[in-house]
């Protein structure tokens, strides 16, 4: 292959470059009536079909094409400059402004439909100019992302989009008074009374595309609600009421928890026990639906819980073709609330902020009081249950287990069983009966979206269009600055043609050494990946010695402290090559013989595939593995909703939140 790699993770194929990529935060909206980009020419949404395909019709030639949806991408906002840099790149001034401006607005966002009377109140409240809460609202709205309320910087930004003061108001004036009335005229001929009104003003129109995009930027609910479809607003945008506080709708709230699983897996290479797994899970409790899970053998951390939130927000075709999975799991969008427990990896300062930047709010349980976890736990406990049908399972007890040799009976590698599980998820229990649902959680998602003659459905979730950066938001961030040998990082040096101009940069506020904003993954350390302010891209950063073989981050620490302890003060590269080639050699001649070293072996196999929402690995089981983990070929026809064997009633207990 050339410099271009190809990764394919779910809706997208992207060509990543060393010339590395453009942030785009721009959501899709695949909402009836919004404008999408296919194939590069421009579409207006007719109508939506299913999860997968939508009708289209070309701006440009007026046919009504059928469009898959996956291939969409969104219409570049005017003004996404706004959204698309960093998180960290915010200073902690301006972080708390938009927080500011979000807490301000948010009720507002809450409501059903709002109208004057409501932001005038909220204004009063909060002691904040009307004009200025309309402002926020304007510039959070297309969005979603409190990147969008921090401060701007004064001057004109390069790309940034303005007209004159005239024209601005003309067109404001026209789309209030023309367009958001009851007689309810085309978004064309809105094109056209602007062109008129500016005639007889003696000034030049704004474009056709300017007035187009100035419609689709107002919120649908407030469009519906002027222009005179104030019952429909109502229908769409009003949630049904729930049992959990709040989980009124598809992906109102979901909930994360993390379990050791029952079951002892064997390594890929040697076939022999290694230790059981970690399942990090995440649960809309409206529906029920499974929105995103993570599988490892590391213990949970900020990466397991990055992993698992941006796979519940990601589409999940890839990742089911990946598995060979033919099955449907039709979920992805944002969470409005993430409800977790106290544990550390949740409340880690990285976490709390991507959340926060996508306008996630983090809530967490109240402490001593495993009850308000009761739904995550359930589900996790109907899987357990499911694991311990398997070869290898521990049980859930000494006493149970009994006389059961989970190691002798183990069979199953890493990748086995995740397709195993995606089965489990997507083909049984997404489609059981759910006691407390009356009908599947499958069935409660698509009634909820698209709706039915008894409830309307609020619409299908907008789509992220940049796979890579929401994983990146995720990641941990370290800052440093640009030596003439290049980056530190944990004792390593790093370098690329990206940061020569970088090199011993100024600081022109403090008039010290820049630092930028460098993200990584700890399960390959092998590159870095570069913020650069000015061009608002990331770049990926090599080791500086390209002798050096991909490693863990706890590989590394392991390797630090076996030379500590022979009495290295100074840890040199070549220390570190020659101490990590002893460590593996010893784990890989110790592999047959000792669990330890094998699950030491599979970790670090398992963190060289680095298996992400956006980068899945290649071919984990061949085709004759995941028929034989899901043959359904013997099964008779009084079972056949039930080929895994799974306990009949999924939630046989009911809610106990």
């Amino acid at each position: 292959m050339s410099r271009y790699r190809i990764q394919r993770y779910c809706g997208r194929n992207t060509a990543m470059t060393d010339d590395g990529f453009t942030i785009d935060r721009a959501p899709i909206n695949l909402s009836v009536g919004s404008y999408v980009l296919y194939l590069n020419e421009e579409y207006k949404i007719k109508e939506v079909i299913d999860f997968y395909t939508v009708i289209g019709q070309s701006l440009t030639t007026g046919r009504l094409v059928s469009l898959m949806v996956k291939e969409l991408r969104s219409v570049s906002a005017d003004d996404s400059s706004r959204v698309n840099i960093d998180l960290t790149e915010v200073g902690d001034d301006d972080w708390k402004t938009a927080q500011h401006r979000y807490s301000v607005i948010q009720p507002l966002l809450k409501l059903p439909i709002y109208g004057r009377k409501d932001v005038e109140a909220r204004a009063d409240e909060v002691n904040v100019n009307t004009a200025t809460i309309y402002r926020w609202l304007k510039m959070y709205i297309p969005y979603g992302h409190i990147m969008a309320l921090v401060p701007r910087k004064r001057g004109r930004n390069k790309g940034s989009w303005q007209i004159e003061f005239a024209r601005e108001k003309l067109l404001t004036t026209v789309i209030d008074d023309y367009y958001l009335t009851k007689q309810r005229p085309s978004i064309q001929a809105t094109v056209v009374e602007v062109e008129r009104t500016a005639k007889l003003s003696g000034i030049t129109p704004p474009s056709a595309s300017t007035v187009r995009k100035r419609i689709m930027a107002l919120p649908e609910k407030d469009t519906l609600w002027k222009r005179g479809q104030k019952e429909k607003a109502k229908n769409k945008f009003t949630p049904a009421a729930g049992k959990f506080p709040n989980a009124d709708y598809p992906l109102a709230v979901i909930q994360i928890d993390h379990t050791p699983l029952d079951i002892i897996l064997v390594d890929d290479e040697y076939r022999l026990p290694i230790g059981r797994p970690w399942l990090t899970l995440a649960m809309d409790i409206h529906t029920r639906m499974i929105v995103g899970y993570y599988i490892a053998f590391d213990e949970p951390s900020e990466t397991s819980v990055g992993m698992c939130m941006a796979h519940s927000m990601l589409p999940k075709e890839e990742w089911l073709a990946t598995y060979d999975v033919h099955a449907s799991w039709p979920v992805w969008g944002k969470p409005v609330t993430v409800h977790v427990d106290n544990g550390a990896d949740f409340r880690s300062d990285n976490f709390k902020r991507s959340c926060g930047a996508y306008g996630i709010n983090l809530e967490f349980r109240p402490v001593r009081a495993p009850r308000y976890g009761g739904h995550i736990e359930r589900v996790l406990g109907t899987f357990v249950r499911e694991i311990h049908r398997l070869p290898g399972t521990t049980f859930s007890s000494i006493k149970e287990r009994d006389n059961y040799d989970s190691e002798k009976h183990a069979t199953l590698t890493k990748s086995e069983f995740e397709t195993w599980f995606v089965n489990l998820v997507c083909r049984v229990y997404h489609n059981r009966k759910h006691d407390s649902l009356g009908m599947s959680p499958l069935q409660m998602w698509e009634r909820s979206v698209f709706g039915d003659a008894s409830c309307p459905g609020i619409g299908m979730p907008p789509r992220f269009s940049d796979s890579q950066k929401l994983i990146l938001d995720f990641m941990p961030t370290v800052y440093r600055t640009v030596q003439t040998f290049g980056v530190k990082f944990e004792g390593l040096l790093y370098y690329a043609e990206s940061l020569r101009h970088k090199i011993n940069a100024i600081d022109s506020q403090t008039n010290k050494k820049q630092k930028f904003i460098f993200r990584y993954d700890p399960r390959d350390i092998s590159k870095l990946w570069f913020y650069d302010p000015e061009l608002k891209q990331y770049f990926p950063v090599p080791y500086a010695d390209q002798s050096l073989p991909k490693m863990s981050l706890w590989e590394l620490k392991l390797v630090k402290t076996k030379l500590r302890d022979k009495g290295s003060e100074s840890i040199n590269k070549h220390q570190v090559l020659d101490a990590l080639t002893d460590m593996r050699n010893v784990v890989d001649n110790a592999a047959k013989s000792t669990k330890r070293a094998r699950k030491q072996l599979q970790k670090r196999k398992e963190h060289e595939k680095k298996s992400t929402p956006m980068m899945t690995v290649d071919n984990p089981v061949t085709e004759n593995e995941s028929s034989t983990l899901y043959d359904t070929s013997n099964t008779d026809s009084a079972n056949i909703e039930n080929p895994l064997g799974l306990l009949y009633d999924v939630d046989e207990y009911g809610d106990i939140c």
